[in-house]
């Protein structure tokens, strides 16, 4: 289920110079395109942006509002704003970085890259779960948490299989790469630490379940 970065563009019909969403597509992104700051914030929670643009300089506003309206919808998700020169700094509207008309595909695709949780990487992309098999790296509403090898092939194996109960001895039979399931409990250890890192409270989960009696499923 390895996918392309999501970026999520708000242009108005004011927008001048060329449009950079046609390429950008060609380039391998998954661009969705809204006009209004209202449209963006409802189509994000479906579409779950890796990163947010607005064309500032094309809308009949300053930005501030849809920019922090946005920072308080997707809390971790990075925030581009194009500009005309007079309309402000990242810092006073709320974005990341500002990136003020005009300026070349070039100089776009160098402030877009570092915002990106992986580009050229390998990642999974799961609901609200972002899994960088490469940098073993997984993201999740906001956090961050770097995972040991196993803990990767865990996770991996659940997002490839989400809302399926996956029995217990399964797991450990793929992940550990053995056909001795006599003793699970590893296993029980090793989902803790998972639910570490992806849960906001790991003793109550939202996401990693455990059926009892079976065993376990990521429910996104």
């Amino acid at each position: 289920m390895t996918t392309i970065a999501r970026l999520l563009w708000i242009e108005g019909k004011r927008a001048e110079g060329p449009s950079f969403v046609p390429t950008l597509r060609k380039k391998g992104f998954n661009v969705e395109v809204v006009s209004t700051g209202n449209a963006a914030l409802t189509r994000a929670p479906e579409f779950d942006p890796d990163l947010v643009i607005i064309n500032v300089a094309s809308l009949r506003t300053n930005g501030k509002r849809i920019c922090r309206s946005i920072h308080d919808q997707l809390e971790g998700v990075p925030i581009l704003i194009i500009t005309n020169s007079e309309q402000g700094n990242s810092e006073e509207l709320c974005a990341d970085i500002a990136l003020a008309l005009p300026f070349t595909l070039r100089k776009l695709m160098n402030r877009i890259t570092p915002l990106l949780p992986a580009v050229g990487g390998k990642l999974l992309h799961v609901g609200p779960l972002r899994l960088n098999m490469e940098l073993k790296r997984v993201q999740c509403l906001g956090r961050e948490a770097r995972l040991t090898p196993r803990l990767v092939h865990i996770l991996q194996f659940l997002m490839q299989q989400p809302g399926t109960v996956i029995e217990r001895e399964h797991l450990f039979r793929q992940v550990w790469k053995t056909d001795y399931t006599g003793d699970t409990r590893t296993l029980d250890v090793h989902i803790s630490w998972l639910r570490k890192a992806i849960e906001e409270d790991p003793r109550k989960p939202q996401f990693l379940k455990t059926i009892r009696g079976v065993g376990y499923r990521l429910d996104v």
